[in-house]
This record gives structure tokens, sequence and C-alpha cells, in this order.
């Protein structure tokens, strides 16, 4: 049964080009009115222009779909919740987010200047909570809501010369776990996207067949998916080149060693055991690893403060 977003109403964040514009492609191409963001910076935030996200409305509405472009940064509070509202005016209601602008000012630890590592929290992290506060109450209310976070396998494994971009990316994983939680009651079900995507952040980095596999195109399938009627909730989708995987934040069994003036040693002494991945889990909240903790302690019967 083909995915149909007739009706649905999607703001796409930095869908200048790459892939915010092959994500708003397809999502117009379903059906769905589009908010074409971009602010239309250089890939490390310098610069600004509407054109590019006009452009791809453009193209949506030569295509014929319905799209705005929208130039607010999604950093400054007061343009997205403009930005917002102007959705509302034009069309009722907002439906689906997709965060999805970045920036990227890579640099080793040693060598980074903490503004460009601000920059980039800023702009990948606040940027993404920014937009999803201005749509959440909209979302509640109307009882519908599909939200995907842009993360990266630089923040779920590292990346060198990353740590501002693989930070904040990491930090999303954790802001989609908890208004996951929060949203589930009300239809709003938030997800992240892990893309492998050849955009201007990667050009002259890989080669051009390389870059050919990796086309956006390639990823915004799982951006779709994930804009569904019937999309999952609190899952981190893996996409580059046509290929798709889940990441799981799992926790082993481990092991219970008590207490002891030797308890580092012994802990020190068990690290096979301890990384040992048979029998591991994906904790469904954070309670988990306290009650999986007090019940290899023996303590069976957690109060009904603690249940």
């Amino acid at each position: 049964m083909s995915i149909d977003l007739s009706g649905r109403v999607a703001i796409v964040t930095g869908a200048g080009g790459g892939l915010g514009r092959a994500h708003a492609l397809l999502l117009a191409n379903r059906g769905a009115k589009i908010i074409v963001n971009d602010l239309g910076v250089m890939s490390d935030g310098s610069g600004g222009s509407i054109s590019a996200a006009q452009k791809v409305a453009d193209e949506i509405v030569t295509l014929g779909g319905e799209a705005i472009a929208n130039g607010a940064s999604v950093t400054d509070q007061a343009e997205v919740e403009a930005m917002v509202a102007q959705t509302v005016r034009q069309w009722g209601r907002v439906d689906i987010l997709v965060n999805n602008a970045g920036i990227l000012r890579d640099r080793t630890f040693s060598k980074m200047d903490l503004a460009d590592f601000r920059a980039v929290v800023d702009v990948h992290l606040m940027g993404a909570v920014i937009c999803t506060k201005a749509v959440w109450d909209l979302m509640r209310d109307q009882k519908y809501g599909r939200i995907v976070m842009t993360t990266s396998s630089s923040g779920l494994y590292g990346n060198f010369g990353q740590s501002n971009y693989g930070a904040a990316k990491m930090a999303l994983v954790g802001l989609m776990q908890t208004l996951g939680l929060e949203g589930e009651k009300y239809n709003v079900r938030v997800n992240c996207l892990a893309p492998t995507g050849a955009t201007r952040m990667v050009e002259g980095v890989m080669p051009r067949e390389m870059l050919d596999l990796l086309a956006p195109e390639r990823v915004s399938p799982a951006v779709f998916a994930l804009c569904a009627d019937d999309a999952p909730n609190r899952k981190i989708i893996c996409a580059g080149a046509g290929s798709f995987e889940q990441a799981n934040i799992t926790m082993t069994p481990g092991l219970f060693i008590s207490e002891g003036d030797d308890a580092a040693e012994r802990l020190r002494a068990s690290y096979d055991i301890l990384a040992s991945r048979d029998g591991e889990i994906v904790p469904q909240d954070a309670t988990v690893q306290g009650k999986i903790e007090l019940h290899k302690a023996g303590f069976d019967k957690l109060s009904p403060a603690h249940a």
C-alpha cells in the first residue's frame, strides 16, 4: 500500500539543496504541501540568501505541488515562530517537521575555537529544538505529528575532527528519545535519520563515483517513511546509497560486583564480560537501567515511587 501525504503540511529546514531539497521534493511528490526553509548560507554558516529556498519551491510548484520558500534562521526563535505562523495561515496546520538544517566547522578539538563549537551546536541541536518547540503544541492539539531529527554516524560512532558536530548529532538522539515518549499519547512520533549523502559538505572529499551512489535521493525514502501515518516512534534509521539500517542504543547484561575496596579492580578484570553482547537489550526508557541494576543487587520489589 503506497504512502499518501495528500493534505499533509510539512516544514523542511535546510531544504535549499542537498538532502533537504531531496526530502522536500519527495514529500511534495506524494502530496504534501511544503515550507521550503533555507537561510541560504555556505556550509560553514556564512552568508545568507533565500534564493536557494525559492528555487526549490518554484521547482515543486512547476511539478504541480504546493510550496512556499522561507528564509528563517533555525537559531532565531522569533523567525521560526513567524515561519510556523505563516504555515498555519496558509494551510491551517503543520503535520510534519524535518529538522535538516546544518553547518560544518571541522577541526580537531585541540585546534577548535569554542565559537565554532557553539555555532555547530546552535544550528544542529538548538535549531532543531527551536523548530520543534514551535510546532509541538500544534501537533499535540491536533493529535498528529511526525518529526524527523537528522542525526549522524559522527554522533553515533564518532568521527575524527568533528567533536562539535558529533556532540550535537548525538544530543539529537537524546532529544528524540524523550520527545518520542512525551508525544506518544498525542500521536506525535519522533524519529532520527542518520544519512550518508553526497552534499556540498562532502564534495571534494569523495571520488565522483562514490558521490553518485550517495545521491541524496537515495536517502529521502527513509524520511518519507518516517513521515507516514504508520511511522514508527523513537527509531534511528541509517540511510545511504539506497541501503537502510537501524541503529540502537543497547545495554549488555553486564555483571554484579557489589561493593568492596577492590570493586574497581574486579571491574577492570571483567571488561570482557561487561562488553559481551549476548543477551543485550534496547531499554525502552531511562528507568530500565536502574531497575535492572537493583534486580541484580537483589532488590526485586520497587516501591510505588520507583515502579
